[in-house]
């Protein structure tokens, strides 16, 4: 047996066990794999001691006498038969103090009753954690064997509704001649191991098997950091090097054309807009499919970048695809498109309101090359989707799409350049880590003439101030943007959130038009709300996030943001975009109740403090961590690392980075062969 053994190979010659098997199933199929689990904490064998010794996240023994017991039905499945469980609560004195202590059993079996009764004295054990600003243990041991005081204690997590009971046994069948062999990572065969200790050693020291103490935890830990950073950089070099061999349609133009083109706009692009559209041509040009996103603050003007590369293409007698998010922003897109391009271009709109009728005749002249370019939505990457020529993809917000989404799309057509737009600014951290394999271009500098945003946290002491500024900007002509934050899988609690502001701004405006945008309305019913709204004929829309990507009505001048504090930090920057947009100043109000906390308020003063939109994802990374920036359901933004974190080890990270250089200069030809070796691996794809 080695590291490459499988895990089923534990159970010997018996059976394997469910949890064996069913970890296997879920791709943890070696003993390598195995090692990438770590226990949630590790800790000596607690001593007997008194509650004043409780520390949250770590486990205590201690000894009490039980002053109340409470027990609470609850119902559970054990096999064919319903066993009755219960939900106990137990406060215990502690036999030396006056200290109490709350003990918590949740679907525990009837048993529990037997084994305790008031004023009984006994012994438990277990994690301690805190709830309602108490020192609480739930589901502890109850008279547990004692073990020797220079034992470890070790909890590993659950995994795949495994429990962590069950993943150290099956860890601690690992022989002790694997645990002592010599580990090498995936087939590199190679690393700069930044600390002394080998990589079985580490795994040793950190799954409590080897030497332990506080340095040489931090040297393991630091060795498989580096590890880890080093294998994402290398796969991150071969998929650059996967891409490379792809090819793609040449599209290319003059400058004269370009020139043309550019008489198109009633405005010169930025120097920013200029060096991105020069990126954008030498990609489309270079045979190789273009896989480039362009990242700028809220109403940077990337769009009209977009419009650029599409013409390009087009130019090229080439089909283009650009997918937005939401039915508001293609609706938004399709017009600004054709404003500028009139009947020179064929355009089309694709989205989940279009009749089925319209449908068929778009996807008939899709398939015959009838149309130049097709602005939608998910609508776009239906199986009954097909393209002549489609040699240009745009994804517009890509953060808004998983990975699997996008890809439907670029596989619609052979060699696909692909451009990718975010408002979302990419920290530097990620860009190095997450989307190291892609070309990023980013446009800093806004167009001339607008004014910007102010932003202002209101109280309920500010909150009547407030109300007369908002009355004072619709008596001016002014259009105002209501936002209330969306409850996740409650359309209706989302309805009643939005009804519930509709009424109160009906009593304090009764005056004005004012509207209501939710997810139970139909797709025509939101599409014409919008249109109603860019027309001046709503003064003030009352809507969940659906208006963050995109939507473009000069005339909204403030935008009220409910519950701030239920919001990332980039969200709220990107609210704060849809207004400030023309020559009106825009101005943004965070609203907050009272009980919001110090923690909360300090994160959304950034907004207040900062209109930098990198500098505002950089602190939402720092806040919300790496896999959650971008929200946890965008499947290829959340971490994968086991042990790592950019954040915390950027420091590894770096010394990561230099070796590889290193690498690059002086084992040339070792490196391209790993690489190589890489390429083949089918684990290996792209991060778009």
């Amino acid at each position: 047996m080695n590291w490459n053994s499988s895990i089923l190979e534990l159970a010997g010659k018996r059976k394997p066990a469910k949890s064996l098997s069913k970890l296997f199933e879920s791709g943890i199929t070696t003993l390598q794999d195995l090692l990438w689990i770590f226990p949630l904490r590790m800790q000596r064998a607690p001593s007997l001691t008194d509650f004043s010794k409780l520390k949250t996240n770590q486990i205590f023994l201690g000894q009490g006498e039980v002053i109340s017991l409470k027990f609470t039905p609850a119902f559970g499945k054990k096999g064919k038969n319903r066993v009755q469980l219960f939900n106990a609560t137990c406060v215990v004195k502690d036999l030396h103090s006056k200290t109490y202590l709350n003990l918590k059993w949740f679907n525990t079996y009837p048993n529990l009753k037997t084994q305790l009764s008031v004023n009984q004295n006994f012994t438990f054990m277990g994690s301690v954690s805190e709830f309602n600003g108490a020192c609480q243990i739930v589901n502890p041991k109850i008279n547990p064997n004692l073990l020797p005081a220079d034992s470890l204690l070790i909890e590993y997590p659950t995994l795949h509704s495994i429990s962590g009971v069950h993943i150290k046994n099956i860890i601690d069948k690992i022989p002790s001649h694997v645990w002592d062999s010599t580990l090498i990572m995936n087939h590199f065969g190679m690393s700069f191991n930044p600390s002394d200790l080998a990589l079985n050693e580490s795994f040793k020291i950190l799954h409590g098997k080897g030497k332990l103490n506080k340095d040489s935890l931090q040297l393991a830990r630091n060795r498989l950091i580096y590890q880890e950073f080093f294998d994402n950089q290398l796969q991150i070099l071969a998929r650059k090097l996967k891409h490379k061999k792809l090819t793609a349609p040449l599209l290319k133009i003059g400058n004269q054309t370009l020139s043309k083109m550019m008489e198109l706009f009633p405005y010169e692009l930025t120097d920013d807009q200029a060096k991105v559209v020069k990126h954008i041509r030498s990609d489309l040009k270079s045979g190789v499919p273009m896989m480039r996103m362009v990242q700028g603050d809220v109403g940077c003007g990337k769009t009209t970048v977009a419009l650029i590369a599409s013409l390009i293409a087009i130019k090229n007698n080439s089909q283009v695809a650009l997918m937005c998010p939401t039915e508001a922003l293609a609706i938004q897109h399709a017009e600004t498109f054709i404003k500028l391009l009139g009947e020179s271009v064929n355009i089309s709109l694709l989205v989940g309101g279009t009749k089925a009728k319209d449908k068929k005749n778009i996807y008939e002249r899709l398939r015959q090359g009838e149309i130049d370019l097709i602005i939608g939505t998910h609508a776009l990457i239906q199986k009954n989707i097909v393209f002549k020529n489609l040699n240009l993809a745009i994804i517009d917000e890509q953060h808004k799409f998983g990975v699997e989404q996008r890809q439907k799309l670029f596989k619609k057509g052979d060699g696909v350049h692909v451009l990718i737009m975010t408002a979302t600014p990419i920290p530097r951290t990620l860009q190095l880590t997450q989307y190291g394999d892609l070309d990023i271009s980013t446009i800093r500098v806004m167009p001339s003439g607008r004014k910007g945003v102010k932003t202002r946290i209101v109280t309920a002491k500010t909150y009547e101030k407030y109300l007369s500024f908002v009355k004072t900007r619709m008596s001016l002509g002014e259009q105002i943007y209501i936002v209330v934050p969306a409850i996740e899988e409650s359309e209706s609690l989302d309805l009643k959130n939005v009804n519930t502001l509709m009424h109160t701004y009906q009593t304090y405006f009764p005056e004005y038009t004012i509207v209501a945008l939710h997810g139970q309305l139909k797709s025509s019913e939101k599409q014409n709300i919008m249109e109603r709204f860019s027309n001046g004929n709503i003064d003030l829309l009352i809507s969940t996030t659906v208006i963050e990507v995109g939507i473009n009505v000069l005339n909204s001048s403030v935008i009220s943001i409910y519950n701030p504090d239920r919001f990332g930090l980039s969200s709220l920057h990107q609210l704060r975009g849809r207004v400030g947009r023309g020559e009106k100043t825009g101005f943004c109000f965070l609203i907050t109740e009272d009980n919001i906390s110090q923690d909360s308020m300090k994160r959304i003063k950034v907004i207040e403090n900062s209109n930098d939109g990198f500098e505002i994802a950089q602190a939402d990374l720092q806040n919300r961590g790496q896999g959650d920036l971008f929200g946890s359901s965008q499947a290829g933004h959340a971490s994968n690392y086991k042990i790592a974190n950019i954040l915390d080890d950027f420091e590894v990270f770096e010394k990561v980075t230099q070796d590889i250089e290193k690498l690059k200069i002086e084992q040339t030809e070792k490196l391209n062969n790993l690489l190589l070796e890489l390429v083949e691996d089918t684990k290996v794809s792209t991060t778009i």
